[in-house]
């Protein structure tokens, strides 16, 4: 694969940084504490600055060592720029602002950055910046008592997301769903199956205190009543109940698969909670907090010291009657991630679990793990709205809207891209009108329209004119500010990824696609590409095919398609 021309001529612009600053030390312009060898480099960046009129790439040398050198901002800027070897990659560099230092690069980089994106194909946008770190992604998790909501969607669209751009960005990343599957919740699953399997024979029966009263249940118990008969009611009460949980769960899970792979999600593990019980897990948990003198017994229960490593209580993981808690199962459970190998455990949890994020974080920290290990991202909930109006579409019986409900009505590339467009963190009022509109209008199908576009200038090339792109072509004839500011934010790509991984933020993404469909759209009405001279017409379909790779290449992070006509 080429170069990445955005990670190389970064490391340019630290480069020539670096050689500035040696150079105004050996000149007697700034204090030895300068050199980049020492610690006050350590905070010095060079970023992509959000607005191309303030260059191609910015440093904030001169501010992080202004301190060192006992002089405004400013000057030390003008220090490093008098000093900065020049060369055939760098056009310009100004002061701006209270010191940062502005790079503008020749045209000759983006050139060849257009060529590099089209040699690199589908790979563009890639970086190293996880070195192969081996991390798990665990998302959506729905307790196996009820179907899949709106807000497990976007949990879904989430934890997707981000695992395709962390592999982009160089991690080696595991997607999982944790199941639920054992403890009293089961247990009261079984017992409302059970309900629901009487009422259909025409018996009395109520659904237990802290029972699902859910009409899912009802097909659920008709099933089970067609495949084992009604004699199971007469069976011994915990064998009947380890049957009717079984099979709910196993009917359960196996809608919540069938939702998800609509939805384009697939999971590489299942991981259910019988099998961290089954191994002994919790007991191990147990044994090793001992060891480390974390536990304690107190009213006939087993409580942890959490409050000395960080929480603001102690936690009870042993209750009086010897039931295992859920947040000892939830420790048990990650100490698996923590066998497993990962160097990175990453839970997409719902806003309603806040509480147990510092919980969580203790134990661990009681464990040994390190902190930073465990990371969660919360997500909030999602409001339907149509005609400017909340929304209900449940069709049994006033319940949750169900991600199944919700897919019946919008489109996947659409759920996808909503749920994406907004921070986790803030709450969604997700326009249902917009998202099925075939407008401009629509933040997605105004991004998948440009890539549509791009597919059409390519095929009417070849068709009229026998033209196709080639990464070969002589890209001298580009020139226009269109040209140049289209393809700029190309090449922005690999830096987005890396930033996007970093921060557990795909839904920058869909900020970088609109910049880009919005200026192949000027591009696209300022630039001809059939009709003008061959020369021009070949280096203008290298930048189109380039602008075709991107967007499909970003889109495909976010899990949504790429359309060739619209």
């Amino acid at each position: 694969m080429a170069v990445d021309p955005v990670a190389s001529a970064k490391q340019q612009v630290r480069d020539a940084l670096a050689a500035a600053a040696r150079a105004a030390v050996a000149a007697g312009e700034l204090p030895a504490e300068a050199d980049p060898a020492n610690e006050s480099w350590r905070g010095v960046q060079v970023e992509v600055p959000r607005d191309p009129r303030h260059g191609d790439f910015a440093s904030n040398a001169a501010l992080v060592l202004a301190g060192r050198a006992g002089r405004p901002p400013r000057e030390v800027a003008a220090v490093f720029q008098r000093h900065l070897p020049g060369g055939a990659w760098l056009r310009q560099v100004e002061v701006a602002g209270p010191g940062f230092l502005n790079f503008y690069l020749a045209d000759a980089w983006w050139k060849e950055g257009v060529r590099a994106i089209l040699q690199a194909g589908d790979a563009f946008g890639a970086t190293d910046a996880g070195a192969g770190r081996k991390v798990q992604v665990e998302f959506v998790s729905a307790n196996p008592t009820g179907p899949l909501g709106v807000v497990n969607a976007r949990a879904a669209a989430l934890g997707d997301a981000l695992a395709r751009v962390l592999e982009a960005a160089g991690y080696r990343v595991e997607k999982e769903f944790y199941l639920n599957d054992a403890g009293n919740q089961i247990r009261k699953l079984a017992q409302s199956v059970e309900a629901r399997m009487r009422q259909e024979l025409g018996q009395e029966a109520e659904i237990p205190e802290g029972g699902y009263p859910g009409a899912y249940l009802i097909d659920i118990a008709r099933d089970l009543l067609a495949a084992e008969g009604p004699g199971l009611l007469d069976r011994p009460e915990e064998q009947r109940w380890e049957r009717m949980a079984r099979f709910a769960v196993e009917s359960l899970v196996a809608q919540m698969r069938t939702q998800l792979a609509r939805f384009g999600v697939e999971f590489d593990v299942w991981y259910p909670e019988s099998r961290v019980r089954a191994e002994g897990y919790p007991e191990r948990v147990l044994e090793r907090l001992r060891q480390r003198d974390m536990v304690y017994e107190h009213d006939g229960a087993v409580w942890l010291r959490s409050s000395a490593v960080g929480d603001d209580k102690d936690r009870v993981l042993v209750r009086r009657d010897g039931e295992y808690t859920y947040t000892l199962v939830d420790i048990a459970y990650h100490l698996t991630k923590w066998e497993r190998g990962f160097q990175q455990a990453i839970d997409i949890w719902g806003q309603d679990h806040h509480g147990h994020v510092v919980p969580m974080e203790a134990a661990l920290r009681a464990l040994g793990l390190p902190d930073g290990w465990f990371e969660v991202l919360l997500t909030q909930m999602v409001h339907l709205v149509r005609g400017g109006q909340a929304v209900r579409m449940s069709k049994r019986r006033g319940e949750l809207v169900t991600m199944a409900e919700f897919l019946d009505e919008v489109d996947v590339d659409a759920a996808r891209y909503f749920f994406l467009m907004r921070s986790p963190d803030t709450h969604l009022d997700f326009d249902l009108d917009l998202a099925n509109l075939r407008s401009n209008e629509n933040p997605v199908y105004y991004v998948q329209y440009a890539h549509a576009r791009a597919c059409g200038i390519l095929r009417q090339a070849e068709a009229e004119a026998g033209l196709r792109p080639d990464p070969a072509a002589d890209l001298s004839p580009l020139g226009d500010p269109a040209e140049r500011d289209l393809a700029r934010r190309l090449l922005d790509l690999p830096g987005e990824v890396a930033a996007a991984a970093a921060a557990r933020e795909p839904h920058r993404l869909t900020y970088y696609l609109k910049d880009v469909a919005t200026l192949f759209h000027q591009f696209y009405t300022r630039c001809r590409v059939l009709g003008e001279e061959e020369p021009v017409a070949r280096a203008r379909l290298a930048l189109v095919d380039a602008t075709r790779r991107v967007l499909a290449r970003t889109l495909g992070l976010l899990g949504v398609t790429a359309p060739e006509r619209m």
